[in-house]
This record gives C-alpha cells, sequence and structure tokens, in this order.
C-alpha cells in the first residue's frame, strides 16, 4: 500500500470516527428530556446539585486520565480566568436548572425552540461583543427567528422566555469560552468544582433533615440515576471535544442539530405537547434561518484562504 492510499485512509477513518463520536454526543444530548422526566419526582433544583457534584467527580478524574492536572493548576492561578469561569459557572448553572425544570414541566418544545434559535444569539454576540460584521443571509435569518419569536410571542399571549433563556445562556457562555480559550472538560471540571461545596452542604442539610431524595425517599433507582447525572453530563462532552478535533467547524454544526431536532420529535409524537399553528410558523421560521445560517456558514467554509 502506498503511503498515499495510507494517509487517505487514515484521514477516512478519522472522519468516520469523528462523525460517529460527534453524531454519539448529540443522540445523548437528544435525550436528555427522557432522562430528566425519570427525575421528576426530585425538585429540579435538588437534581441540578447532584449533576454538579456527580460530574465534578467524574470530570476530576477524567482530568487525571488526561494529564491536564498541571494544565487544572495553571488555570487556578489565573486570576482572569477564574473570574470568567465564575460568569460561566453561573451562566452554565442557569441554563441546566431551567433545562430540567422545562424537562419535568411539559415544556420540551420550548426547550427544542431554545436550540434552535441559539445560532442567531451567536451571530448577535458576535455582532456586539467580538466586532463581527452580520451578512446577509446572517442578516435574514435573525430576522426569521426575531419574526418567529414575535409571531409565538403574540400568538401565546408571553414570550417565550424558556426557550430565549437557554438559548441566551447557551450563547453567553460560548462567547466567554470563545473568548478565553481552556480545554472544554478542564473548564467544565473547573465550573462544577466551584459550585460543589455549596452544592454538597446543601444535600447533606437535605439528608440530615431527610427531606432529600438520595439513599432516603425515592428509592435506589432514583438515587442511582441521580449518581449517573454525572456520566450523563460528562459522556457527551467528551464525545464532543473527540469530535471537534477530527471535524470541520461547518460538520460541527450541522451535528448539533440533531439533538434539537430530537427535543422538537420526542415533544410532539412521544409526549403528546400541543402544536399549535403559530408553533409550527414559528418552527418554519426558526428552520428557516438555521437553513440560510449553515448555508451561508458552508458558503464561507469553502472560500479559499489567501495564502
Amino acid at each position: 500500500m502506498t503511503s498515499g492510499k495510507a494517509a487517505a485512509l487514515s484521514t477516512v477513518g478519522t472522519t468516520v470516527a469523528g462523525i460517529s463520536a460527534g453524531i454519539g454526543g448529540q443522540l445523548i444530548w437528544g435525550f436528555f428530556p427522557v432522562y430528566w422526566k425519570l427525575l421528576a419526582g426530585v425538585p429540579a433544583f435538588e437534581v441540578l446539585l447532584h449533576r454538579i457534584v456527580w460530574s465534578f467527580a467524574l470530570l476530576i478524574v477524567v482530568v487525571w486520565l488526561r494529564g491536564l492536572s498541571g494544565r487544572l493548576k495553571q488555570a487556578l492561578r489565573s486570576r482572569r480566568l477564574m473570574a470568567v469561569l465564575g460568569a460561566t459557572t453561573l451562566l452554565i448553572s442557569a441554563n441546566w436548572l431551567v433545562f430540567i425544570w422545562a424537562a419535568n414541566s411539559g415544556k420540551v418544545l420550548e426547550i427544542s425552540l431554545g436550540f434552535f434559535i441559539n445560532p442567531t444569539f451567536n451571530v448577535l454576540l458576535g455582532m456586539a461583543f467580538l466586532g463581527e460584521r452580520l451578512r446577509p443571509q446572517q442578516a435574514l435569518a435573525v430576522l426569521l427567528a426575531a419574526a418567529g419569536v414575535v409571531n409565538l410571542s403574540i400568538a401565546s399571549g408571553g414570550v417565550p422566555w424558556i426557550a430565549l433563556l437557554l438559548a441566551a445562556t447557551t450563547a453567553l457562555y460560548g462567547l466567554l469560552r470563545k473568548a478565553n480559550p481552556i480545554d472544554p472538560v478542564l473548564g467544565l471540571a473547573v465550573e462544577t468544582g466551584m459550585l460543589t461545596p455549596l452544592a454538597l452542604a446543601y444535600l447533606v442539610g437535605l439528608h440530615w433533615w431527610g427531606l432529600g431524595a438520595f439513599g432516603q425517599q425515592a428509592g435506589l433507582s432514583v438515587s442511582l440515576l441521580l449518581v449517573m447525572a454525572g456520566a450523563v453530563t460528562a459522556i457527551p462532552l467528551l464525545l464532543f471535544v473527540f469530535a471537534a478535533h477530527r471535524l470541520r467547524y461547518i460538520t460541527m454544526g450541522l451535528l448539533q442539530y440533531i439533538s434539537p431536532t430530537m427535543h422538537f420529535l420526542l415533544a410532539v409524537l412521544l409526549y403528546g405537547e400541543t402544536l399549535t399553528t403559530a408553533h409550527m410558523a414559528t418552527f418554519a421560521c426558526i428552520w428557516g434561518g438555521v437553513v440560510l445560517y449553515l448555508a451561508d456558514s458552508y458558503r464561507l467554509s469553502r472560500v479559499p484562504v489567501a495564502a
């Protein structure tokens, strides 16, 4: 076998592995509503605290196994980075709490809408904070998404705050992380580590007063689900990191719509959430914006870079 053929096969193998990991991570994220609904009997805030504690416990092991302990110490010594990670900690905690609460409150359709809207928020934040210019197709995508949100607000008599909160916290989190690069796994380990002492104190207090779900009121199956929340959080992230290092940006952009599509299908087909005419009009606007956004990203990725 020639070296050229070997290199080509290696590239194909790397791409296949990356796509497999990317799809795997998105499928897990897509089934998140199912997982959190299994914990519907536990208050969303308590579920969040368990997710933080068990995620940190698993991620710190991953950091050690990946040989990132030195970089962790370096990150902890940077006051600026720790301040940024303090902000991202609040954002991701709010995002997780809203997601868990919405899933257990029959609002999976709004979860789906939120993650479909997210690219629009990314574009707007890029303009506001990174000095990025809005390309024509991006402008149309933003207008379509805005029209969809306004339509749903008027039709339902209220702002779809769950979708907007999820989109806003996700976009702001991504902006801060982009402006302050750090390994995703290492960053999440620091973020969950910041809250773990407080989360543990609260959970121990609940256990002391006999009010906590873990090991007491809800039974073994619920306790195991709470513990597994750490793995459920970390595994798709690890798959995402693996895929991101092996795939083009546009490919990752396409894959990221698997999970909100699954949320949409789960909401309508499994949980029987009402899909009104207003919802359909809104999603039509959002999906139109998504198509324009991805088409623009693909076109840009095909433009050759000057030497």
